[in-house]
């Protein structure tokens, strides 16, 4: 994989390209946003904030950009901030076309703006040879109750116990 990450930089605003590198050649990535124009678009105009804050990687609504936890681009797991930066790019896809990111009629294993990005993700990450496990341990959120996660590991055609 030639992903890699630049994780030494101190919280403030940034360009994509700055923080990661390696997400040209995503092919499940290419085919989600459109093509390799649209993605590289996509790289170059996408902004990002680091903070200093819990939490992971997530689309701003207001403005489409990504806000990316500190300590986890510091120290998360690489395959993990992998397929979060390509979900997250989905997303940041769907801003783009006006698509409601938070649609609240649905819940958000059903929100088809998740699925969507989470299929992109599922595809890389049986292309990188995870295994089903490894794949469904990467959807865990925890906010998901473990019902509404075997419905979504099922959506995404996951095969693994949502444990």
């Amino acid at each position: 994989m030639a992903f890699a990450v630049n994780r030494s930089l101190p919280e403030g605003n940034y360009s994509l390209r700055e923080i990661f590198s390696g997400l040209e050649g995503v092919e499940p990535l290419v085919r989600c946003v459109g093509d390799r124009l649209a993605l590289g678009q996509i790289l170059d105009r996408t902004r990002v904030t680091l903070k200093d804050e819990d939490g992971y990687m997530y689309v701003n609504d207001g403005d489409g950009s990504l806000i990316i936890g500190l300590e986890y681009l510091r120290s998360g797991e690489l395959a993990h901030l992998y397929l979060d930066v390509i979900h997250e790019l989905v997303h940041v896809k769907q801003f783009m076309q006006g698509r409601n990111l938070f649609d609240g009629r649905y819940k958000y294993v059903d929100r088809p703006t998740e699925i969507e990005a989470y299929r992109c993700c599922v595809e890389e990450g049986r292309k990188m040879g995870m295994s089903e496990e490894a794949i469904a341990e990467y959807l865990y959120v925890e906010w998901v109750t473990k019902k509404d996660r075997a419905r979504l590991l099922k959506t995404l055609g996951v095969k693994a116990s949502p444990s």
